[in-house]
């Protein structure tokens, strides 16, 4: 075994423990943020979708109470629903 091949190795993992420090770091605190960013991006999609789903229940609920109530007359009945509506 060469007696050089121990330091140049030696050499050699001080060379990669700096360069790892200097590169890896930086770069994991950027995919760290970056998958921090798209967390909140879809957190934030989740809340419009869950949004949208509770108006579209609400359109439901008032078209299953057209349709049951049929004592009513009916176009009183959908002007008095459309009052009621909240505005968004």
């Amino acid at each position: 075994m060469n007696p050089l091949i121990i330091p140049v190795m030696g050499i050699c993992c001080g060379l990669l423990a700096i360069f790892g420090g200097t590169f890896v770091k930086p770069w994991l605190a950027y995919r760290h943020r970056r998958m921090e960013l798209e967390a909140s991006m879809i957190a934030e999609k989740a809340a419009q979708y869950a949004a949208q789903t509770e108006r579209l229940e609400q359109r439901v609920r008032v078209l299953e109470r057209i349709v049951t109530d049929r004592g009513m007359d009916l176009s009183d009945e959908i002007e008095r629903l459309r009052d009621e509506r909240p505005l968004n």
